[in-house]
């Protein structure tokens, strides 16, 4: 770490009164040059634990940067994580107010729910499906607390992974699941296909990416637990939303999922 713990604090209230006003606030990485991942994380964890403090509950975790080229445009050669939380989830169908918001994006990805425990280093994919009970369709709703996603990666770190909240569609056994890495996806927006994936793109397999988050996690002597749900990155291009949009995703032997922001 290369800040104070003040300016650590500094930056977490920043992106707190972000969040709270939606109102997007100048790259962390520019008003703190020296900000780096550990301290990224560190304002991250601290903002969590005061979300926790007021009453919400970590249900899980997101991955991000799993893409090559979102590794590429941020310069970094891995993923990142944030947290998920209770009062993030939105239901499958629902509509949700666009204007609590920054500037909102929507990424389609293949939900884990966990029935053990994942403790690394060493956790392979192999241990991930071995521990996933079931995985759903669903769509990440992702937003940045920085002007214009004029982000780096301390950026996006700090801010959480940018996340914004989480729709599930309908749950599968993973034993009746079609192999994660074969699942397609057509993103839509109002009807109009945007984008195709699959689970490929997401580090070759979506439950590579969970095996990289509990390995990462061990760092901080954190475990993935047992009914905890994780994203593991986008399928396809994220795009912008607003007011009137629906989007809809439609997975390969998993189902649709969709929101309507208004």
């Amino acid at each position: 770490m290369s800040l104070t713990a003040r300016q650590r604090a500094e930056a977490a209230a920043l992106l707190r009164h972000a969040e709270y006003h939606a109102a997007p606030i100048a790259p962390l990485s520019a008003l703190l040059p020296g900000l780096d991942p550990a301290d990224a994380y560190a304002v991250q964890r601290g903002n969590i634990a005061r979300r926790q403090a007021d009453g919400a509950t970590v249900i899980g975790h997101k991955v991000g940067l799993t893409s090559a080229a979102m590794q590429r445009l941020l310069g970094v050669t891995e993923p990142d994580f944030g947290h998920l939380l209770d009062d993030m989830v939105r239901r499958d169908g629902t509509a949700v107010f666009a204007g609590r918001y920054c500037r909102p994006r929507v990424e389609p990805e293949i939900c884990f729910l966990l029935s053990r425990p994942l403790r690394g280093p060493g956790v392979t994919s192999a241990d991930v499906l071995a521990a996933t009970d079931a995985v759903a369709p669903a769509l990440e709703i992702v937003d940045s607390r920085i002007l214009d996603w004029n982000i780096t990666l301390v950026d996006t770190v700090a801010d959480n992974a940018s996340s914004g909240g989480l729709v599930c569609g309908p749950w599968t056994p993973l034993g009746k699941a079609p192999d994660l890495a074969s699942v397609t996806v057509d993103l839509l927006l109002d009807g109009e296909r945007l984008a195709s994936g699959s689970g490929r793109e997401v580090l070759g397999h979506p439950a590579a990416a969970v095996a990289w988050l509990a390995n990462t996690l061990a760092g901080f002597g954190t475990a993935l637990e047992p009914g905890q749900l994780i994203l593991p990155g986008a399928m396809t291009t994220a795009p912008f939303v607003s007011a009137g949009h629906t989007v809809e995703a439609r997975f390969s032997g998993l189902g649709p999922v969709s929101v309507t922001f208004v």
